[in-house]
């Protein structure tokens, strides 16, 4: 199992692209790997032939460096594997996993003078007794009484039915309830009617890259201290502009509203250099890293989770080339073809939901080590006055809400104003992108 990214302990294997016999060259794809932060192709570096599969599709939390096929020089009579297995190879190691504090806690504690010592070498060891030695009978009765003693197929049956089984009276030796029991429930008259059949949820193993945007997330939310700034952007200029550029382009672009707000961050950026930064913790000294370059961070909702892949440079190159770069990232963090450089890093976020029409504004959770993200909502029509010489007119102005979560350890309450600031002046005067 090879280690895919900086974080990876582990990994879950996708599909094989490669069967046992076949031919390998430097680059070909071996198979596909689940990190804890994206699904992505194993390409192989190296001549051989594939002899064995050692772990099939599907396999979990397999630890990195563990075998996971068996690769042969080409020429080799591969028949020799058909009945290699994993201990052939070495074995495998289990995923580094955090010991719960009450275990470690327990294994560490010494016996005291009062423990039992072990029996002499060759005498039977005395069964364990009950964990509560002074259980009265009138406690386990008690017990007994509030949940009768099911078996697995019972209470399987009657999860499925939905039968309640304190309402059932057992017929089996001692009052057990029985599977027949279970068969022949007909609720009281009355009664509210059982479930239809199976449970009421189902629980869904989180993979590992939901497992790492959990973790992220969380350490953001209690270590980067979040405040927020909303204001509202006219944007019927720039829909113009967007129009105009769209229909001169010859089909060789198509800009999006998105592509214009990613210029305007990093432009804002440019001009607020303290929001461009990040908070650096190492070796107990604290620093903030004003970064020279905007590369801004586009979030992407994927079939496994949310990716953010990055626009380098994007206060130096044009809106066309911003716009090719996102859709072939966006695309590729769909399709799990990402290379790590191009999700990890960045320093500044845009989360766009504007193309749902029911998200009106939202706020974002900063993407760490960054300092700030910005939250777009969808494009609205509102109606504004306007004074004439005629007199008052009501004209309709395209609007979006936009909000920005800074951490104040790093971005002062003023600053991440003028930053929204010079973000809305920028939107609002859409030829400085030009400039």
């Amino acid at each position: 199992m090879p280690a895919l990214s900086p974080t990876m302990t582990a990994g879950n294997i996708g599909a094989w692209q490669k069967k046992a016999g076949d031919t390998l060259a430097p680059g070909d794809v071996l198979v596909e790997i689940e990190t804890d932060k994206a699904q992505m192709d194993f390409e192989f570096q190296e001549e051989g032939v594939l002899a064995k599969i050692l772990k099939e599709t599907g396999e979990k939390d397999v630890a990195v460096g563990n075998p996971i096929a068996i690769m042969v020089e080409e020429g080799t009579d591969i028949s020799d594997f058909e009945s290699f297995t994993l201990d052939d190879a070495g074995g495998e190691k289990a995923p580094p996993k955090e010991q719960p504090k009450e275990e470690s806690s327990e294994a560490s504690e010494a016996p005291d003078s009062g423990s039992e010592t072990a029996p002499p070498s060759g005498s039977k060891e005395p069964a364990p007794e009950a964990k509560e030695a002074d259980t009265t009978g009138e406690k386990l009765q008690s017990v007994l009484d509030r949940e009768p003693t099911l078996s697995p197929a019972v209470r399987k049956l009657a999860l499925e039915k939905g039968v309640p089984i304190k309402s059932i009276k057992g017929t089996g030796p001692g009052g057990r309830i029985t599977l027949s029991d279970i068969e022949k429930y007909k609720p009281a008259a009355g009664a509210a009617p059982a479930a239809a059949a199976g449970p009421t949820y189902e629980d869904i193993p989180a993979s590992s890259m939901r497992k790492t945007i959990a973790t992220r997330l969380r350490e953001s939310m209690n270590q980067n201290p979040h405040y927020y700034v909303s204001t509202t952007l006219s944007v019927t200029k720039l829909l113009k502009l967007r129009e105009a550029l769209n229909a001169a382009s010859d089909g060789k672009y198509k800009l999006s509203v998105n592509d214009f707000l990613i210029k305007a961050c990093a432009i804002a950026c440019k001009k607020v250099p303290a929001v461009n930064s990040s908070w650096r913790e190492e070796g107990g000294q604290a620093t903030i890293r004003q970064h020279n370059t905007v590369d801004v961070s586009v979030a992407v909702a994927t079939p496994v989770g949310l990716m953010t892949p990055i626009v380098k440079n994007a206060d130096s190159i044009g809106l066309s080339a911003i716009s090719g770069a996102v859709k072939d990232l966006g695309k590729r963090a769909r399709d799990g073809k990402l290379k790590p450089e191009e999700y990890q890093g960045g320093t500044f976020t845009i989360s766009n939901m504007g193309m749902n029409p029911a998200v009106e504004r939202f706020t974002a959770v900063i993407n760490p080590p960054q300092a700030a993200i910005l939250a777009v909502g969808t494009t609205r029509k509102v109606a504004i006055p306007v004074e004439t010489e005629e007199g008052t007119l009501t004209e309709w102005d395209d609007q979006i809400i936009v909000t920005g979560s800074f951490d104040h350890k790093v971005v002062d309450g003023a600053v991440g104003g003028e930053w929204i600031r010079e973000l809305k002046k920028v939107v609002e005067h859409p030829l400085e992108m030009m400039l």
